[in-house]
């Protein structure tokens, strides 16, 4: 073989073996990608900025972070809270949360739900390591049939969110260990809210089905499984 043929041939392998490096690097920053989701704007404060203080763009930075790093209620703009005071300390580069700014300085009672909004609290078989405040869940109402088995169950509700939750009396369902209940509070509308507490009363049980960080996803809802798993 040839000098030369022998150093195109090189030439051509380092060339291959580097396209599979940078395809196989390609694929890792993906899947991260998709791990920890998309970047998000979210406001920070600059300094350290005590309760009271009247906000404005220099106190505030703004930072890209990963959606699943995003704190719930976190803002996205410096300009929709300046002219607001803040009701809680907040430390330097501390998150900038919608709940701890006001008009007046001081933190609004009642519960942290919008106008339009109700709080909806039930009792459900779910994990509570997963199940934390922030995160969101679909909602399964299994109903009872007429002679008192297990008839269908239907995904009553996708993509709501948690505000609290705690180990639920007895902490599992009977005595299977394997079926952990929750007491969670849900932020719902007020057609949500009521049905939720008729499936409370009258269903035979409601569980709670983890979703991962920043999927948003809807479109099942409604979906319905017999007991013949049809």
């Amino acid at each position: 073989m040839s000098r030369r043929r022998r150093a195109l041939l090189l030439l051509g392998l380092a060339l291959l073996l580097g396209g599979l490096a940078a395809s196989d690097v390609a694929r890792r920053e993906a899947a991260l990608d998709r791990e920890i989701g998309p970047l998000l704007p979210v406001v920070v404060a600059r300094t350290q900025l005590p309760a009271g203080t009247e906000i404005s763009a220099g106190r505030l930075a703004v930072r890209r972070v990963p959606a699943r790093f995003a704190p719930p209620g976190s803002v996205a703009s410096p300009a929709s809270i300046q002219g607001l005071k803040t009701a809680i300390p907040i430390p330097a580069g501390g998150f900038m949360l919608a709940s701890a700014v006001s008009e007046s300085g001081t933190a609004a009672p009642g519960p942290p739900v919008r106008a339009g909004e109700r709080v909806a609290d039930v009792t459900a078989v779910a994990p509570l390591d997963l199940v934390q405040p922030g995160t969101h869940v679909d909602v399964l109402v299994s109903q009872e049939a007429g002679d008192g088995s297990t008839g269908k169950t239907v995904l009553a509700l996708e993509d709501v969110e948690v505000l609290a939750a705690t180990p639920a009396a007895g902490e599992s369902t009977g005595d299977d260990p394997s079926r952990p209940r929750v007491a969670a509070s849900l932020r719902v509308d007020l057609r949500q809210a009521v049905y939720l507490a008729a499936a409370q009363a009258f269903a035979r049980e409601l569980r709670l089905l983890p979703r991962a960080a920043g999927d948003r996803g809807e479109g099942a809802q409604g979906l319905e499984v017999g007991s013949d798993l049809r």
